[in-house]
């Protein structure tokens, strides 16, 4: 590689965004094309090893795994292949997005309800707290179970 076309560690991680241990990380593993090494001991990447690193960098940024990102890589290799694999792949990992987000919801619905509920003032009788140990007299949305009264707030606190 010519001189002009080498590019230090740490002007590759200015480049990209990425620091100097997660490129050396990603090398380890294999994602990124081992440096060449000069006599001085630097190592020096090509503009291919920054648009390789910027795409990985990419794909972390949309949640990619490191597996799959290194599968989508091999499959880059192979430039006229069909995409329906890489369409596959993009595709079930968006379905993991939604379920993730559809559980989030879940959670966010729960604990809106846990923190409408009223404490009688005393962690000892706080409804997020034994539903969150899982007490036998709440349920996960604070509501009491059959045989547990519900404590109320004293008005004018």
């Amino acid at each position: 590689m010519p001189m002009k076309d080498r590019i230090k560690i740490g002007e590759l991680a200015r480049l990209s965004g990425c620091s100097p241990e997660i490129i050396r990380h990603y090398e380890r593993l294999g994602l990124m094309e081992p440096a060449l090494r000069g006599s001085n001991g630097y190592r020096y990447y090509s503009r291919a090893g920054l648009e390789r690193l910027r795409f990985i960098r990419h794909s972390r940024d949309f949640g990619l795994s490191l597996k799959t990102i290194q599968d989508l890589l091999a499959m880059t290799e192979r430039p006229r292949d069909d995409c329906s694999q890489v369409d596959s792949l993009v595709s079930r990992h968006l379905q993991d997005i939604e379920n993730r987000i559809a559980a989030l919801q879940s959670m966010a619905s729960q604990l809106r309800s846990l923190v409408s509920q009223s404490c009688n003032g005393c962690v000892a009788d706080c409804r997020v707290v034994k539903a969150l140990f899982g007490a036998p007299d709440t349920d996960m949305t604070g509501a009491s179970r059959p045989g547990c009264p519900r404590t109320t707030r004293p008005s004018g606190s």
